[in-house]
């Protein structure tokens, strides 16, 4: 059992917002501190870690009881903070007119029930947790867009794939949370 200094109720939240009030509980700790966030979005366990990587803490687990993932940060847990590269982003609507016209490569980087739901057909599919491991998976020479449930995912995948070498990527914003175009389920 990890030792919490403070409790987050993130219950019942989608993407984004369990990320926004980690981030809102994170400045009232000390640095040590350990903050225990309970989520139920399936999504928050590779959103907080590669938020807790990006932001220089340290991400130390997470323990499931029912539907209610509890995830373990620790203020100040790493030494350094990353460097983090913006990616451009690209409107929903602008992306849709895009899409109507030629084919794209879209990486959608969503969990593996929300993309089996609903998602883009055609589309390519890493989730967030594994986008630095399977990076090789994509084509460099194309440009990439990306996609989430609200643009925060997909805004950090961006950031893995542009330390690797990617340069032709675009975050779509607001993402599948708002997008009215065809889709398909597995």
């Amino acid at each position: 059992m990890i030792h919490t200094d403070y409790v987050l109720d993130a219950k019942g939240l989608a993407c984004p917002m369990p990320i926004v009030k980690t981030r809102k509980a994170m400045k009232d700790l000390q640095t040590g501190e350990v903050l225990e966030v309970q989520a139920t979005d399936k999504g928050s366990t590779a959103d907080l870690q590669a938020w807790a990587k990006s932001s220089g803490h340290l991400y130390l687990g997470t323990d499931a009881e029912g539907e209610t993932l509890r995830h373990y940060l620790k203020k100040d847990g790493l030494s350094e903070v990353e460097e983090t590269i913006e990616i451009p982003e690209i409107s929903l609507s602008s992306f849709q007119e895009l899409l109507k016209e030629s084919s794209l490569t879209i990486l959608d980087v969503r969990e593996e029930q929300e993309f089996r739901d609903a998602h883009i057909p055609g589309a390519l599919h890493i989730p967030l947790g594994d986008v630095e491991t399977r990076a090789q998976e994509l084509p460099k020479n194309e440009t990439i867009y990306l996609i989430c449930h609200s643009g925060r995912r997909s805004a950090i995948a961006g950031n893995i794939l542009a330390k690797a070498g990617y340069e032709n990527l675009y975050n779509i914003v607001p993402g599948m949370r708002d997008y009215n175009g065809k889709t398909t389920s597995l």
